[in-house]
C-alpha cells in the first residue's frame, strides 16, 4: 500500500487533502503528524491539529469554515461538521495595493487567422447565428446539409457551427436588463473564430429584430418571406455558399502570442482543483500576459469570498471599484432569487473534497495567475484592453462559455476534477485533469494530466510550461479531444430580464 501522502497548501493551515487514490483507512499515520481515528476519501480535508467548536479551519492560508464540533487530529473534516462564514464585506477594501513582481517578457507565436478587424481566429468556421428559437429545426437541417453537402468543396473551412439559443421571443426586449442577452449574440457573432463572416437566420415577426444586432455586414435569410421548407433551406445554402468562398481564401500565419485571447474557467471542481490543474493553468496565464496576450478569468460566485485578493491585484484603484460594482450587482441579483454564494457548490464538489464555496473560490481564484487585473468585462461585453481580465459572468458552466465566446475568446481552457465532457463547438476546449486517476479513466477526455503535479512526478513550473505549450498547438488547429469527438454543449445566454 501506498505511504500516506497529504498536501498542505500554506504553512498556516490546520487541514491537509489526502493524496491517494482511494482515500487512507482508519490507523493510516500521516508523517510528522497525527493518525486517522476514521477513513478519509482522497481529496478530502483531515484536521492536522485538534480543532474545538468555533475554532477557524484554515487551508490556502484563510479561513474557509469554522469547526461546528470538536474534532480530533486526523479526523475527516468535510461540510457536515463546519460553518460556512460570513461573506466578506464590500467596504473597506484594498484597491490596487499589490504589484506583481517583474518578470521578463515572453516571446512566442502560433498560427492563427488574421481578420479584416485586426482580431485573430484559431478556427476558421461558418457561423448560422440566430435571432430566435421558433428557426432553430430548419437551422438544423441547414446545418446538415452544408457540412454533407458544401464543406467537401471548401476545405479550408474547419466546420459550421448554428448558435441557436432560447432567446429571441416572449421577453421583455426593451427591459434594461435585455441588454445582456441581446449584446451577448452580438458580439458571439463578431468572435475572431467565425471571421466576420455572419450568416442571420430570422423568423421574421420576433422580437429580436435582426436590426438590434448590429451586424451590417451579414448575410440576412428570413424565414417567413420563403414559400415553404425546402426554399428554407435554399435561402440558407444560398446565404452559405456566398459566405464559404470568403472563408475559403483565409489562411494560417504567424501571430504573436499578444493577438491571443484565452477564455479560463472549471467546473466539476475538487479539491485538487486549486493545487494541480488551477495554479499550473494560472502560471500559462501569466506567460500570456507576459506576451503581451489576452486572459479572462470568471465566475462571479467562484471569486466573490476572495474579492480582497482581486481589488488588491486591480491595476488601478477604479478597475478595483468595477469588480466590486459586478459582485456587488451579483449579490443583489442572488438576493432576488432567495439564495446567496452558498447555492453554488454541487454534490459533486463536495464529493471531491470541496466543504463549501470559501474553499472552492480559493481554488479557483488561482488559474488567474499572478498578473495585475486590467480590465473588467461586463455581462455580454466585447472585451477590450489586453492582459488579464476579470470576465464578470455566473460561474455555470455554460453560461461563462457562452459570455467569454462573445467577450472575444479563441481558445477555452476547462479543468475538472470530478469530469465533464464539456465542451464548446465555437471555442476549442482544452480539458485539464486535476487528478491522475480521471485522466487514465477519461483517457480519450481530457486533454492534459495534472494530477502529476500532485503525486510529485510534474512540478508546477513544468505543467505550467506545458499548458502554455499545448495552448499555442491547440490556436495553430491542433485538434481537442472534444473536437475528434464533435462533443459540444449549447449556448446558455444569461438573461435576467422578465420573460413575458
Amino acid at each position: 500500500m501506498d505511504r500516506p501522502r497529504v498536501i498542505r497548501v500554506h504553512p498556516q493551515d490546520n487541514v491537509a487533502i489526502v493524496v491517494n487514490d482511494g482515500g487512507l483507512r482508519a490507523g493510516a499515520r500521516i508523517p510528522d503528524g497525527p493518525v486517522l481515528p476514521g477513513a478519509v476519501p482522497q481529496g478530502h480535508k483531515l484536521a492536522l491539529v485538534d480543532l474545538a467548536a468555533g475554532d477557524p479551519i484554515r487551508r490556502y492560508g484563510v479561513v474557509i469554515a469554522h469547526a461546528a464540533r470538536d474534532l480530533p487530529a486526523g479526523a475527516w473534516v468535510n461540510e457536515h461538521n463546519t460553518v460556512l462564514p460570513a461573506a466578506p464585506a464590500l467596504d473597506d477594501l484594498p484597491l490596487a495595493t499589490v504589484r506583481a513582481p517583474q518578470a521578463l517578457p515572453v516571446s512566442a507565436t502560433f498560427q492563427g487567422y488574421r481578420n479584416p478587424d485586426g482580431s485573430v481566429g484559431t478556427r476558421n468556421l461558418l457561423a448560422v447565428t440566430t435571432t430566435v428559437q421558433c428557426v432553430a429545426g430548419v437551422v438544423e437541417h441547414a446545418v446538415r446539409r452544408i457540412r454533407d453537402a458544401l464543406l467537401p468543396r471548401y476545405p479550408n473551412v474547419d466546420g459550421v457551427v448554428a448558435l441557436d439559443h432560447v432567446y429571441g421571443c416572449g421577453v421583455a426586449i426593451d427591459a434594461p436588463d435585455a441588454a445582456i442577452p441581446i449584446r451577448t449574440l452580438a458580439n458571439i457573432a463578431r468572435n475572431p473564430n467565425f471571421g466576420g463572416r455572419a450568416l442571420v437566420v430570422s423568423l421574421g415577426c420576433e422580437k429580436l429584430q435582426p436590426a438590434r444586432l448590429d451586424l451590417p455586414e451579414a448575410a440576412l435569410v428570413t424565414l417567413q418571406e420563403q414559400d415553404g421548407f425546402g426554399p428554407m433551406l435554399d435561402a440558407i445554402l444560398s446565404a452559405a455558399e456566398t459566405q464559404l468562398e470568403a472563408l475559403n481564401a483565409r489562411r494560417r500565419e504567424t501571430c504573436p502570442v499578444s493577438e491571443l485571447v484565452v477564455g479560463l474557467q472549471c467546473g466539476g471542481s475538487d479539491a485538487f482543483s486549486g493545487v494541480t490543474a488551477n495554479p499550473a493553468l494560472g502560471l500559462a496565464a501569466d506567460r500570456i500576459v507576459r506576451a503581451g496576450g489576452t486572459v479572462l478569468f470568471s465566475e462571479n460566485t467562484e471569486v466573490r469570498d476572495g474579492i480582497a485578493q482581486l481589488t488588491a491585484r486591480a491595476a488601478t484603484p477604479e478597475i478595483a471599484r468595477e469588480i466590486i460594482r459586478e459582485l456587488d450587482r451579483y449579490d443583489a441579483y442572488l438576493a432576488r432569487g432567495g439564495v446567496d454564494r452558498s447555492a453554488n457548490t454541487t454534490p459533486g464538489n463536495k464529493a471531491g473534497g470541496l466543504s463549501n464555496i470559501v474553499e472552492k473560490a480559493m481554488g479557483s481564484i488561482v488559474k488567474s495567475g499572478s498578473a495585475p487585473i486590467a480590465g473588467v468585462v461586463p455581462l455580454g461585453a466585447r472585451a477590450e484592453g489586453r492582459g488579464l481580465l476579470y470576465a464578470a459572468t455566473p460561474a455555470s458552466d455554460f453560461i461563462c462559455g457562452t459570455l467569454q465566446l462573445a467577450a472575444g475568446a479563441t481558445v477555452h481552457v476547462f479543468t475538472t476534477g470530478r469530469g465533464t465532457p464539456y465542451s464548446l463547438e465555437a471555442l476549442p476546449t482544452i480539458k485539464v485533469a486535476t487528478r491522475s486517476d480521471l485522466a487514465r479513466r477519461w483517457h480519450d477526455l481530457m486533454d492534459i494530466n495534472a494530477g502529476t503535479v500532485a503525486t510529485g512526478e510534474t512540478s508546477l513550473a513544468e505543467m505550467g510550461r506545458q499548458v502554455f505549450d499545448h495552448i499555442l498547438a491547440v490556436a495553430s488547429g491542433a485538434p481537442t479531444w472534444g473536437e475528434r469527438h464533435r462533443l459540444h454543449n449549447a449556448l446558455a445566454l444569461f438573461n435576467p430580464a422578465p420573460v413575458t
